[in-house]
């Protein structure tokens, strides 16, 4: 079976794209990162991708008209990279309507919320002053509804007495490390079926919440 192709959009640190890096190199992932764009400069994702030997790119969003000729030349990029999956690892821009269509079924995001609580900003805070006792981050498919499409994956955390907003996203910034490269392994392995009627994992179609993993997964 070929390595999966992946293409990653980041905006940042990239700490999502180095925990999916590490993941292909001990061999969990069938699969190779053959380009990470980004639409900042300055985004140390990019150190960590040439660090590794992998191609980058950097479209500053600021420099177009629109947000479609944006999109349109980073589906140009994408496409040309033959990419099996596309992989949304802090890329902060809301994309268009056509370029999701585009990677229906074949796009991801890892959202710092147990989905469909908390979508948008400021997970971290809304969980604590609604007093919920679990917390954690979602691993899905990516819908023209932002934060919406079908989950595949959620890692939850506790949430416990002493939590504060720094301390409670330090914890789910860690489950994401774990739950995000997992997603890639399925995917990449050919265990996840995206059809209209829902996420299928290894034939059996998953609960609408995703598979879930607990506190000590």
């Amino acid at each position: 079976m070929p390595l999966k192709r992946i293409v990653v959009l980041i905006s940042g640190s990239g700490s999502n794209l180095q925990a999916i890096i590490d993941a292909i190199n001990s061999g969990r992932i069938h699969g190779q990162i053959v380009q990470v764009i980004s639409n900042k400069a300055d985004a140390y994702g990019l150190v960590r991708a040439a660090t590794a030997g992998i191609p980058t790119a950097c479209i500053d969003h600021k420099t177009y008209s629109s947000r479609e000729a944006f999109d349109a030349d980073v589906r140009q990029i994408i496409d040309d990279t033959e990419a099996d999956l596309v992989i949304l690892a802090g890329f902060m821009r809301i994309l268009s309507a056509e370029f999701v269509k585009h990677y229906s079924g074949r796009m991801l995001n890892i959202h710092p919320s147990l989905l469909p609580k908390y979508k948008g900003l400021h997970t971290h805070q809304r969980a604590l002053k609604a007093g919920d006792n679990e917390h954690g981050c979602t691993v899905h498919f990516v819908t023209e509804e932002l934060d919406g499409g079908p989950l595949l994956i959620q890692a939850v955390v506790p949430v416990t007495s002493a939590d504060d907003e720094e301390s409670l996203q330090r914890r789910v910034h860690t489950r994401e490390h774990i739950a995000y490269p997992l997603a890639v392994e399925l995917i990449c392995s050919n265990r996840v079926k995206f059809s209209t009627k829902g996420i299928y994992l290894d034939d059996k179609l998953l609960p609408d919440s995703g598979f879930r993993l607990g506190y000590d997964a």
